[in-house]
């Protein structure tokens, strides 16, 4: 399914809030709130939404540090093989195939650098895995919704920021 403009903004504003009215998005967007809602199922119904979460802060729960795991693969490793393996992790929180070197990156949030330790040797531990790799994230700068901007485009705005 392809999304229009109309599609993309509604997707930014629920990426921001997901309990966002029909009303106020339709407010922010040109639509009457029936209108919002019928989009809005037509792209669960076309898989273009494939749902709407709650966003945990990690700290609430104390799992506060976080790294990337890059990961070494036996040959002839498949993608579905790492998934399967990595699935089973609470810790993981994404994890992808990527290009050069490695075979795939991993995201993972522990409760601290030993619990971290831990996870990562348990990762090692999996009949695909080499070797890894660790980075350890100090401190994040951008996170933010797909389309996070495009709820900003109507007024000509290509930064999302706004002046007063």
């Amino acid at each position: 399914m392809r999304l229009d403009r109309v599609d993309e903004r509604i997707i930014a504003i629920l990426g921001g809030d997901a309990r966002t009215s029909f009303a106020d998005i339709g407010a922010a967007v040109g639509l009457s709130a029936s209108a919002v809602k019928r989009r809005l199922d037509r792209l669960v119904e076309s898989g273009a939404v494939r749902g709407f979460t709650v966003v945990l802060e990690p700290s609430a729960i104390g799992w506060t540090t976080e790294a990337y795991i890059e990961l070494y693969c036996r040959a002839r490793t498949s993608p579905a093989e790492i998934r399967s393996g990595l699935a089973r992790y609470a810790e993981v929180t994404s994890a992808c195939t990527i290009t050069g070197e490695a075979d795939a990156l991993v995201h993972v949030r522990a409760r601290d650098t030993h619990h971290l330790e831990e996870t990562i040797e348990r990762i090692c531990a999996e009949p695909f895995v080499v070797r890894t790799k660790s980075t350890l994230v100090l401190s994040r700068l951008v996170e933010q919704p797909m389309l996070a901007g495009a709820a900003d485009q109507s007024s000509g705005s290509s930064t999302g920021a706004s002046s007063s």
